[in-house]
């Protein structure tokens, strides 16, 4: 069951909208995806802070809740059994002579019964018509109950909305980086152009007003929330907002220096390696990671030295570099 908004935002019931929303800002900074990149469930929470945020930010639905008609998500409450006045199943008021009427009602296996008595009347046997439209206007919003409620508290006269769905979609990696457009096929058979934002990761969550399943007798459908599945890349990997790339280089690149060339999402850039490079040496690249309100992450390059099959002049090479080593290049570990 979700969590009460008001705590969510971390605000009181009778604060006005404007200190809803600078409460959803302030938590909205702490809590997200990119200032928490090593918590896998900062998406969850930020998550959880925008729906709190949608229901009080809409007054419709901010007086509903405090009133208790709906909950924390948005959907109809159901209130405790509460009778028909006194205790449950009883019905109580005044007779024509100022008499007090205690009648008590209820559904067996012999159909609808009325026991306790009336003063001036039949102590058994069924209720009559016109105390059963009562009972019943009560229900269903008759002429005497106006817009009426059932004895649990549901609205019969406001057929409950359609239900939400979640689907899921699985998206390239470069696609969800630099952004792009993909087709949804939602469950009711609708296809819809639905556009990825750039820097979207893995397991973002949007909502689609009104697209889940058709509500009953005309009310409002439900919402489709739909999560990203990001495909994996044979090359970049995503960390919060920063990349990483694992960069083959040759062993005489390595040791001499040279200039190379290092895929990017926006493509190819330069990178300088110093003379003797040692393998997993990592260069960073500002500004050159996923795409974020916050700003743009960086790229981490590690270089890795890609040695050739077989090569007699490297092999005699090395045969006299290790005639010739000083030291061993794990001493310390």
């Amino acid at each position: 069951m979700a969590r009460d908004p008001y705590d969510v935002i971390g605000v009181a019931r009778s604060a006005s909208a404007d200190e809803i929303k600078r409460g959803f800002r302030k938590k909205a900074k702490a809590l997200h995806p990119d200032a928490n990149p090593n918590d896998p469930k900062a998406q969850d929470r930020f998550a959880e802070l925008n729906n709190a945020y949608e229901l009080l930010s809409d007054a419709d639905k901010k007086r509903q809740f405090d009133r208790g008609e709906i909950d924390a998500e948005g959907k109809p409450r159901f209130a405790g059994f509460e009778g028909f006045g006194g205790r449950p199943g009883t019905r109580t008021g005044t007779g024509p002579h100022g008499e007090t009427i205690f009648e008590n009602f209820s559904f067996g296996r012999d159909g609808f019964q009325r026991g306790g008595g009336r003063t001036g009347g039949q102590a058994g046997g069924p209720p009559p018509m016109d105390d059963f439209f009562d009972i019943l206007s009560g229900m269903t919003g008759g002429a005497k109950g106006g817009r009426g409620r059932s004895p649990f508290g549901e609205d019969f006269s406001a057929p409950p909305s359609g239900e939400d769905v979640t689907l899921t979609i699985k998206v390239p990696f470069l696609d969800a980086a630099r952004g792009s457009t993909q087709r949804v096929v939602l469950p009711t058979g609708e296809s819809i152009d639905l556009k990825v934002p750039p820097g979207t990761r893995d397991g973002h969550r949007m909502r689609l007003r009104g697209k889940g399943k058709p509500g009953s007798l005309g009310r409002a459908a439900g919402d489709a929330y739909v999560v990203v599945a990001v495909e994996p890349h044979p090359a970049f990997k995503a960390e919060g907002k920063d990349l990483r790339l694992d960069l083959p280089i040759a062993l005489d690149e390595a040791i001499l220096g040279a200039k190379v060339r290092a895929p990017t999402l926006d493509g190819e850039v330069e990178l300088t390696l110093p003379a003797m490079t040692s393998s997993g040496r990592t260069f960073r690249l500002r500004g050159k990671g996923l795409p974020a309100d916050s700003g743009a992450g960086d790229l981490y390059v590690t270089v890795r030295i890609a040695l050739p099959e077989a090569s007699a002049d490297l092999e005699g090479f090395a045969r006299i570099l290790k005639e010739r080593r000083k030291g061993d290049p794990r001493d310390g570990l």
